[in-house]
C-alpha cells in the first residue's frame, strides 16, 4: 500500500533522532503531493523543532492540498516549541496520515481533534505496531511515569559474568563493547551497584561512539563509594546520582554534594537494601525516561526477581570460565512452570559474540 511506503520512510527518518531527543519521542514526517515527496523532516534534538515543522521548512513547493505522513500524533500544546498542528493547518494540508496516537495526556487525541475541526482529513493506525515499537520507551514512561528499564550483561557461554576471582575484562569482543556504548547513548541514565564501582571503577560514559552521556546512578545503601571513583569526576560532562539510605554518614554526604554529586535518600526494602522500584519512580520524577542497568549480579537479580525490567540484552561470548560469578542469583523459582518468559526480538552478532535482545512479559502479556 502507498500509505505504508511513505510511513516506512517516516519511520526511517524518525530513527535518526535516536539518542538525541529523549525524553521526547522519535518522530519522522514525510509530506507528499501528487504522489511525490516534497518535504521531509524528523525531530533531531530535544528542545529543537519537531518533525512536522522541519518537514514544512524543508518543503520544495506549496503545501496546499498535500498529505502529511507522521509516525506520531502531532502535538497540540505549547511546550519548548509551538504546537505542530497549528503549522500543519496553516500549511493548507488536506490529509494527515498518523502512525499512532500520542500517549501523552497533553496530546492524546487532541491533535487529531483539532486537525479535524479545521477540515483536515485524518487516518490513524498505519504501521501502528512499528510506530509504537519505535517509541516503546516513551510509551512506557508517558503511561506510568516510571522509566523503561533495560538490563544488559556480557557472559561466557557457560553463563559467567566474571571468574571465581571476580575478573571480567574482557568477556565480550571490542565490537560488543562498542555496542554497549551505543546502548548507553540512547538511555537517559545508567545504573550500577556500588560493588561494580568499587571493583571496576568505570566511567560509565559514552566514549566509543558519538552520543550523549547518560546520567550515572549508583545504588549504594551505606555510601561505601570511594571518593576518588571515576563516576564522581567531571559532573559537567555526566552528572551522577548516588542513591543511598539513612545508614549513610552525613559527613560523607556533605563531601559528595560538595563535588556536585546528587545524593538521593531512598527507602529500604524488607531485606535492608534500597527499594529499586521506588528508586525508579524517583528517577522518573527527574524526567529520566529510560535506564540501562549494567550490574552487578546483585542488582540484576533483585530487578529480575521483582519482574521490573522491560528489556534484557544478553551478550554471550564463545568462552568458557567454569566456576565463576553468575549473572542471576536465586529467583525463588523451583519449577520451570514458574520460569520468567521472554520474547526474543532480535538475535545478531557483534564480533565473535552472539547478542540476544529480549523483552520481558508482564502480567497480562504472558502468553497462555
Amino acid at each position: 500500500m502507498i500509505d505504508d511506503t511513505f510511513m516506512n520512510r517516516a519511520l526511517c527518518l524518525a530513527r535518526e533522532g535516536r539518542g538525541w531527543v529523549s525524553p521526547n519521542p522519535m518522530v519522522g514526517c514525510v509530506i507528499v503531493k501528487d504522489g511525490r515527496i516534497i518535504g521531509e523532516g524528523y525531530h533531531q534534538r530535544f528542545g529543537e523543532g519537531h518533525a512536522e515543522v522541519n518537514a514544512i521548512e524543508n518543503a520544495t513547493e506549496s503545501l496546499a492540498g498535500a498529505t502529511f505522513y507522521v509516525t506520531l500524533e502531532p502535538c497540540s500544546h505549547h511546550g519548548k516549541t509551538p504546537p505542530c498542528v497549528d503549522r500543519i493547518i496553516e500549511s493548507g494540508a488536506a490529509y494527515v496520515v498518523i502512525g499512532t496516537a500520542d500517549p501523552n495526556p497533553l496530546v492524546s487525541g487532541r491533535g487529531i481533534k483539532k486537525l479535524q475541526e479545521h477540515g483536515v482529513e485524518i487516518k490513524v493506525g498505519v504501521l501502528e505496531e512499528e510506530c509504537r515499537e519505535l517509541n516503546e520507551t516513551f510509551f512506557k514512561f508517558m503511561t506510568t511515569g516510571v522509566p523503561f528499564v533495560t538490563v544488559k550483561y556480557a557472559q561466557t557461554l557457560d553463563g559467567r559474568i566474571a571468574t571465581a576471582t571476580g575478573h571480567s575484562k574482557w568477556i565480550s569482543s571490542e565490537e560488543s563493547r562498542q555496542y554497549a556504548h551505543e546502548l548507553r547513548s540512547i538511555h537517559d541514565a545508567i545504573l550500577v551497584g556500588t560493588g561494580t564501582v568499587i571493583h571496576d571503577d568505570p566511567d560509565l560514559t559514552v566514549r566509543l561512539v558519538e552520543g550523549r552521556n547518560p546520567t550515572r546512578v549508583v545504588v549504594d545503601s551505606t555510601l561505601q563509594i570511594p571518593e576518588d571513583a571515576r563516576v564522581l569526576r567531571n559532573q559537567e560532562a555526566a552528572r551522577t546520582i548516588i542513591a543511598t539510605t539513612a545508614a549513610a554518614g552525613p559527613e560523607k554526604i556533605g563531601r559528595l554534594k560538595g563535588q556536585g554529586v546528587e545524593v538521593l535518600m531512598t527507602d529500604r526494602s524488607g531485606d535492608g537494601r534500597i527499594d529499586l522500584q521506588k528508586l525508579l519512580i524517583e528517577l522518573g520524577r527527574r524526567n529520566l525516561s529510560s535506564v540501562l542497568v549494567e550490574g552487578g549480579a546483585g542488582i540484576i537479580t533483585s530487578l529480575v526477581a521483582a519482574r521490573i525490567p522491560d528489556r534484557l540484552i544478553a551478550i554471550t561470548a564463545p568462552k568458557l570460565a567454569g566456576k565463576g560469578i553468575e549473572v542471576l542469583g536465586d529467583l525463588g523459582i523451583t519449577s520451570m512452570d514458574n520460569s520468567i518468559p521472554l520474547q526474543v526480538k532480535d538475535v545478531f552478532r557483534k564480533g565473535a559474540d552472539v547478542v540476544i535482545d529480549t523483552r520481558l512479559f508482564h502480567n497480562a502479556d504472558v502468553p497462555v
